[in-house]
């Protein structure tokens, strides 16, 4: 959410550059909201005045015995139009905060314009997708074949966009779970939370995902609860309306979540496989930083993620999203994009964003600044990695030609094994 001072004193720049993400600012709506509340709030300040003056005149003519009935009705009825003006004012005041809730934060000056993703930009590409001597599979033919993914009696027991792994594959999802936290843990310096995976509204206010996104969520009827689409969601939450202390920062934490989204708008993409699930397991980076830090500490997470994909041994690149493809609440975000050969593709694995002020205003989540100012912490986060496609990108680039998947050598220490073979789904 943007600081409605700064908002108002700079509307033209914000249209302007809001304009690159094609983001129509309605100023003129927020000009005249903003001229009918400031006459409010001047009438009201002058009803109050008035007030004032006649209940200070009240009593000197009551001090002389003049009877005051005809003069307390008035400043009765004034009392009652200042209130209704105040309720009208903190009726505008909502409508200010509902429509700077709906506006995008701005995108940071290095982000290149652009209006959807072909204009995303690659900055830097490591490992070479490797030839085969054979056809490679897809994932959605591998993983019924090998016996270690069922997507039909996953369908059966909830509906389409699930999964059921077996055997080897569920044990497969686990380690990587491990593997990514331990890595994260013991040499990228994060701290592990495991936060609740039931979250409420505010919360989702806070990371933005409310009131813009609610057709992307699921939510359990009668309750002021929601399945977390992501661990950015509680874990950024943790400290909302907290003050953190400067000496703290940056704060950085990692959490395995279960994620459920509704995938409102993308059906017809990614429909075969579980590349685009309603429920899926992630390991999220999350960071507090001050404002300096922010920037440095974006390209550190970034890294952090793609570390994973090198000590797997897995291609990938990374690309920097443009202004018209870049998240509502993100001021920049680097996609990462790992190699599938079954699909001859680069897919999205992790976005790591970086939000400045924007989460941390909505969550009312501070610092002190060096002269013991308050000011708002920038917040980062970025998937690392996304578990399913990680798996996915395992069976389909270690597949070899009699139809079994290699096991990465960094986590056959976590599955006991080298190799993954055909094997009884579920008996």
């Amino acid at each position: 959410m943007h600081d409605l001072n700064s908002f108002r004193s700079n509307l033209e720049t914000f249209r302007q550059r809001l304009a690159t993400r094609g983001f129509d600012l309605d100023v003129d709506g927020f000009l005249t909201l903003d001229q009918r509340r400031r006459q409010q709030v001047t009438e009201s300040e002058q009803l109050k005045a008035s007030s004032n003056s006649a209940t200070a005149e009240i009593g000197k003519l009551r001090r002389e015995g003049v009877d005051t009935t005809e003069r307390q009705a008035d400043v009765r009825r004034l009392a009652e139009q200042s209130k209704q003006l105040d309720e009208a004012v903190k009726q505008i005041d909502e409508q200010f905060r509902l429509m700077l809730a709906s506006i995008p934060n701005l995108p940071h000056e290095s982000v290149p314009i652009g209006r959807s993703a072909e204009d995303n930009v690659e900055v830097r590409r490591w490992g070479t997708p490797q030839e085969f001597s054979f056809e490679p599979k897809a994932h959605w033919d591998l993983g019924p074949e090998l016996g270690i993914l069922d997507m039909e009696r996953a369908a059966k027991v909830t509906g389409a966009r699930f999964a059921v792994y077996a055997g080897p594959g569920a044990h497969l999802e686990r380690a990587l779970i491990n593997f990514m936290l331990d890595v994260h843990t013991r040499e990228h310096g994060y701290r592990e939370v495991l936060p609740p995976f039931l979250i409420n509204s505010a919360s989702l206010f806070g990371t933005g995902n409310l009131p813009k996104f609610a057709e992307d969520l699921f939510k359990c009827e009668g309750h002021d609860l929601w399945l977390a689409p992501t661990a950015e969601v509680p874990v950024t939450n943790l400290f909302r309306d907290e003050v953190l202390s400067a000496g703290s920062l940056p704060i950085s934490l990692c959490a395995y979540t279960p994620c459920f989204r509704s995938e409102a708008g993308s059906y017809g993409r990614d429909v075969r496989g579980i590349i685009r699930q309603h429920q899926f397991q992630k390991v999220e980076l999350v960071k507090f930083t001050t404002a300096d830090q922010s920037y440095e500490e974006h390209e550190k997470l970034t890294r952090d993620a793609e570390d994973i994909l090198q000590r797997l041994e897995l291609p990938y690149r990374t690309v920097v999203l443009c202004t018209g493809d870049t998240g509502f609440s993100s001021a920049k975000t680097y996609d990462i994009e790992v190699w599938l050969p079954g699909q001859n593709d680069y897919k999205e694995i992790s976005s790591c964003s970086n939000f400045e002020a924007f989460q941390a205003r909505r969550a009312q989540i501070r610092t002190k600044g060096a002269k013991g100012k308050s000011e708002f912490v920038h917040t980062l986060n970025g998937s690392g990695l996304a578990v399913g496609r990680t798996w996915v990108a395992i069976i389909e680039n270690y597949q070899q030609p009699d139809g079994s998947i290699q096991i990465p050598k960094a986590l056959q220490h976590y599955m006991g094994a080298e190799r993954i073979e055909k094997s009884v789904i579920l008996g």
